[in-house]
């Protein structure tokens, strides 16, 4: 999430560590990725590129795409019908999705409130604003105002059990993220949470360690 001004002047800077060993397969999981506050489908092309060079078909790699301002459990709702649409596609029995920013408020709705659990196998969240972050404070679109520290939508959200279900949950977040305020808003209760080195925003989709340690996560 950022406000927009924030996301709309982000630079992609491309981390270059030494590439992890590919662990894929062609029977993985398809991943249905989630795009963020003021984002797009083409926010995942260096992520997805990086998927299918370790093997994963391009009928598993959904770069998805939704109105970013309209509520997050509305964008909930359509991401369920994307889900759906996917495992028909692919005739898979389970997902797994990896969203940034803003996307993984609404797919954590999905899993919490539409049945979710039953169709994800791993759910990511990079820089996710969990638990609010203060730089929502200057947007105003229905999203961005749930996105505020304190909203009804995320007290709501993180009632009772934060990570619900079998689905295995995991988070990435940067001292060096200046949208996500604070930091402490990324982890959740029952996740593998990871710090990862100095890393903007944005750098979160294309840095090629996170890239690594994603795809290691989601495919075990």
């Amino acid at each position: 999430m950022t406000a927009a001004a924030a996301v709309a002047g982000a630079l992609l800077a491309v981390q270059a560590p030494a590439p992890a060993q590919a662990s894929s397969s062609s029977t993985a999981d398809p991943v249905l990725f989630v795009h963020g506050y003021t984002g797009d489908a083409g926010n995942w092309n260096v992520m997805a590129d990086r998927f299918r060079t370790d093997g994963w078909p391009s009928s598993h790699l959904d770069q998805w795409s939704y109105d970013w301002r309209q509520s997050n459990a509305t964008t909930a709702r359509q991401l369920s019908a994307e889900v759906d649409r996917l495992l028909a596609a692919t005739g898979a029995a389970r997902v797994d999705i990896v969203s940034h920013s803003m996307g993984g408020l609404s797919s954590r709705y999905f899993l919490k409130n539409l049945g979710g659990t039953s169709k994800v196998d791993a759910w990511v969240s990079l820089g996710g604003p969990n638990h609010g972050t203060d730089s929502a404070n200057s947007c105003f679109d229905t999203s961005c105002t749930e996105m505020r520290i304190g909203s009804g939508y995320l007290a709501a959200l993180n009632s009772g059990d934060e990570t619900p279900g079998s689905s295995r949950y995991a988070t990435w977040w940067s001292p060096c993220d200046l949208v996500i305020n604070p930091d402490s808003s990324v982890p959740l209760s029952g996740a593998a949470n990871t710090r990862t080195v100095c890393l903007g925003h944005s750098d979160l989709l294309v840095d090629a360690t996170v890239y690594a340690q994603t795809r290691d996560m989601i495919n075990r």
